[in-house]
């Protein structure tokens, strides 16, 4: 019998690129303190790498217990700009302050991507992309948020790439489904390599 598959979050941008790759699912959000389990790492110098794939198998194993005959698919994603890690912005003010930041910057996104299956990690890696933000007028920026509207804010960078934060940017190096929190292509190399889910 084929196990069931779980994405342990309620991201639309995750469920559909796995529903868009073939995989059928179901969303059960992990209930975890994210910024608990961050904090201490933080404090012991772990890299943003690291924190993004701690918080992917913290959520894959938090969902897999509950259900451990299913393979959770647990994800996070760290954005890290000049020597720091980022959150998500907390208000449409906040947004903007974080893209005047950005202006003509580089910054990283971390994606981990775990598979859990009851109390066992079967599966854990992290891709990071670099983004290149061109540099941005005052003017550029009140048409962007206003058009935008406040679902940038559901975003660590204040953008969604598939979108109109693609108009942001001048430069970008690294794999799109990283940029979009899900580091799709190992993932499904996995689930082939195991004859899990994919024929």
């Amino acid at each position: 019998m084929t196990a069931s598959l779980i994405l342990a979050s309620t991201s639309k941008i995750r469920g559909d690129l796995l529903k868009n790759a073939g995989l059928e699912f179901t969303a059960i959000p992990a209930d975890l303190d994210e910024r608990a389990i961050e904090k201490p790492l933080a404090e012991n110098g772990a890299s943003p790498e690291d924190i993004a794939l701690e918080l992917a198998n913290a959520k894959a194993l938090a969902v897999a217990k509950q259900h451990p005959e299913a393979l959770v698919v647990g994800a996070d994603q760290v954005l890290a700009f000049e020597n720091g890690r980022l959150n998500k912005a907390k208000s449409m003010a906040e947004a903007r302050a974080r893209l005047l930041d950005f202006s003509g910057k580089p910054h990283a996104l971390h994606s981990s991507v775990a598979v859990a299956q009851g109390d066992q990690v079967l599966f854990a890696t992290t891709s990071s992309a670099h983004l290149h933000v061109r540099e941005l007028s005052e003017t550029f920026l009140d048409w962007y948020l206003a058009t935008a509207g406040d679902r940038i804010l559901s975003s660590v960078g204040a953008y969604q790439l598939e979108g109109l934060g693609i108009q942001l940017f001048e430069r970008i190096e690294g794999d799109y489904f990283t940029i979009l929190g899900l580091p799709l292509l190992p993932l499904l190399h996995f689930f082939r390599e195991q004859k899990r889910l994919i024929p």
